[in-house]
């Protein structure tokens, strides 16, 4: 594992170890995210110390191949919810922050995370969808966009299906928009039961290299 110093710098991804860790230390600088995503590094982390992750294989969804249960595309058409795009990405990435996860304790969406991620938003990189349901926020999701291709972060619900709702409606966007690949990072049953994927290190280098 490589230790990252204040030089804007990551070693090839080819260098993480089994587990998908590749480097430690450096900062949240809005550069050195962008330099990250460009190279399929995410950081991911509890603690002080940032952690940069490229897993290996990496989980996908191209969004031509999204899977929606017969349920949500009745609750679809009930018009129970209402979907936007970037109405409030300071409170998306908030109650990322803040949701109560089965698998894991305390959350690596830290201040610093936070605000970075802010700021990615200010300029024109991070995108949230979110769900309202009587005007109110209960459900959504943010991501880095660049180019053709989506790297999600994280998503939170507040009512039931609200995050599949803004999920199903973001990926539908992100298709017409050219979007041809959503990086969903790390394996989870949710969002295969949409369709996502593992594919091979060198296929998600191609990928890089054609939709960035």
């Amino acid at each position: 594992m490589h230790i990252l110093s204040d030089k804007l710098w990551f070693p090839p991804i080819e260098a993480a170890m089994e587990d998908g860790l590749l480097a430690m230390g450096g900062d949240l600088s809005v550069d050195r995210l962008l330099l990250a995503y460009q190279q399929g590094i995410f950081p991911w982390y509890e603690g002080n110390t940032p952690l940069w992750w490229s897993p290996h294989p990496r989980f996908v969804l191209f969004p031509q191949q999204l899977i929606v249960a017969k349920s949500m595309h009745q609750l679809i058409k009930k018009k129970k919810f209402e979907f936007t795009i970037n109405q409030d990405f300071a409170a998306v990435i908030n109650a990322c922050k803040l949701v109560k996860r089965a698998d894991q304790v305390g959350t690596w969406i830290t201040p610093a995370v936070e605000q970075s991620y802010i700021q990615l938003h200010q300029l024109g990189h991070a995108h949230s969808a979110e769900t309202w349901l009587d005007g109110k926020l209960v459900g959504g999701l943010y991501g880095i966009q660049m180019g053709n291709l989506f790297f999600g972060e994280s998503m939170f619900s507040k009512s039931s299906n609200a995050s599949k709702f803004a999920f199903i409606q973001y990926v539908r966007v992100l298709q017409n928009q050219g979007v041809q690949l959503i990086d969903c990072q790390v394996y989870t049953q949710h969002l295969e039961s949409f369709g996502a994927r593992m594919i091979s290190r060198a296929e998600f280098k191609h990928y890089l290299a054609t939709l960035l």
